[in-house]
């Protein structure tokens, strides 16, 4: 068994190579260029509406009979998108390429907040209003709008087999492995009893339907992420003096990473821009297609509104809360004479990377449980939030009946993620969110004069 999972982690591995080396890259960054130059800096011009937008709207009830609040929209896609990438997955990336990766992180962020934009406005144009009043949204709808016909068919119905495997099977396991071994660190608590708890409280609130993860979502994201927050900047306060090297490795790191992690100048180069690119996309979902469920669904004035509500998700999981991850992890490991400034270290991880770094402030038992419960907050939130994904998707493509299937498999899925192999977990995650951009980008660019419209005609 330990054979064949081996093997199929290796095929994973290059199918991975593949995507993030040259196609998803060239996809990311290309319609992020597009749609920046055709909106004219839509992430720039329209941030400040967009704060507007987000946080004018914190203290407002639902009103919506069928669909939920804008902010209630948000949160969902906040919910989704910080999740163990901003924590697990920013280490792995920094363990791999090296300081210098956030830095494309932040680039492929920049030009994902138009992307986001641009996919939120699609979401709320191209939804539909079922008989029973319920709203349905998403990818597939304004890829079918793309593209009339069996092509548009069969294109939605790839994306839409992707995203169930990708947000509600392996996501799910992804998170739940992360949740699972480091409450197994911190508690002493088996990783499979996890498992089960965080399976079964998810699924009382998945069955409570989209106004259950909203009302839970709005609730959950403000604290999780002020309480991580506040984490970090102990962590940096301690080691401010380190604060101004830690900024100065980022930039100088981006463009000669094989002082950190070794090779030749190219391969450096090449890894260091994958990885953040890969990661990139696994924390912040620009462009990969899962957020525009949630914004769909928003009782939104205009699409512009949740457009720009959108680029504002993409910005508190890149530019703050990955960000926040990053400072502490580069301050405590490779500023000043720090153990990886010279390349790998036997005994740390992407797992163990984050506990170990606020265990230098907080005390080995306080930073492994400190850890352990922000990582729970965060990745139990992404869970429920790609399980409505998944289900949306698994909805399209057999009917209202079969969610009840679908809901069966992923509670199952929550629960092997918490004892199966992460390295296989995290490379299977990797390759069905690298195959859901590539239909979803397809529909973006032959849409992108309907966006470009919209956002003109409401700037007039």
């Amino acid at each position: 068994m330990a054979g064949l999972e081996q093997k199929l982690l290796e095929i994973v591995q290059n199918i991975n190579a593949y995507l993030s080396d040259y196609i998803l890259i060239v996809m990311l960054i290309g319609i992020g260029l597009l749609f920046t130059i055709k909106t004219r800096f839509v992430q720039v011009r329209c941030f400040g509406e967009g704060m507007r937008n987000v946080f004018g709207g914190i203290f407002k009830k639902d009103e919506s009979k069928n669909g939920i609040s804008s902010f209630q929209a948000l949160a969902t896609a906040i919910a989704a998108q910080v999740g163990t990438g901003n924590i697990v997955g920013a280490c792995g990336a920094i363990l791999i390429g090296g300081p210098g990766t956030i830095l494309w992180m932040w680039i492929i962020a920049f030009f994902g907040m138009a992307t986001i934009y641009a996919e939120a406005v699609l979401a709320q144009k191209t939804r539909i209003v079922g008989e029973d009043g319920e709203i349905k949204g998403g990818p597939v709808y304004y890829i079918r709008t793309a593209f009339k016909g069996k092509f548009g068919k069969v294109l939605a119905g790839i994306f839409a087999v992707m995203a169930v495997l990708a947000l509600g099977f392996f996501g799910a396991m992804v998170q739940s492995n992360s949740i699972g071994s480091t409450c197994e660190k911190a508690f002493g608590i088996p990783s499979w009893i996890i498992g089960i708890v965080v399976a079964a409280v998810a699924a009382f609130i998945m069955i409570g339907g989209v106004k259950r993860i909203a009302h839970v979502t709005e609730k959950l994201v403000p604290i999780m992420a002020i309480l991580y927050i506040v984490g970090c900047l102990v962590v940096l306060v301690v080691r401010i003096k380190y604060v101004p090297q830690t900024f100065g490795m980022i930039f100088k790191y981006a463009f000669t990473p094989q002082a950190v992690i070794g090779g030749s100048v190219g391969y450096a180069l090449k890894t260091a821009i994958s990885q953040g690119a890969k990661r990139g996309l696994f924390s912040n979902e620009a462009g990969m297609g899962s957020t525009p469920h949630a914004h769909a669904l928003a009782d939104a004035k205009t699409p512009h509104e949740q457009g720009t509500a959108a680029m504002i998700g993409v910005f508190i999981d890149t530019f703050v809360v990955l960000t926040m991850t990053a400072l502490v992890v580069i301050s405590v490991f490779y500023a000043g004479d720090g153990v990886l400034l010279h390349g790998a270290v036997e005994g740390i991880d992407k797992t163990n990377m984050a506990q170990l770094a606020f265990s230098k402030v907080f005390g080995d038992t306080g930073g492994s449980i400190y850890i352990a419960i922000c990582l729970l907050f965060f990745a139990f939130s992404t869970i429920i939030g790609w399980n409505l994904f998944g289900k949306i998707n698994f909805q399209y493509l057999f009917g209202k009946k079969a969610v009840i299937v679908y809901s069966i498999i992923s509670i199952g899925f929550i629960f092997l993620g918490s004892v199966l192999s992460n390295d296989l977990v995290w490379e299977l995650t990797d390759m069905f969110n690298n195959l859901m951009v590539i239909p979803n980008v397809i529909a973006l660019t032959a849409l992108s004069g309907l966006v470009v419209a919209h956002y003109k005609k409401h700037k007039k």
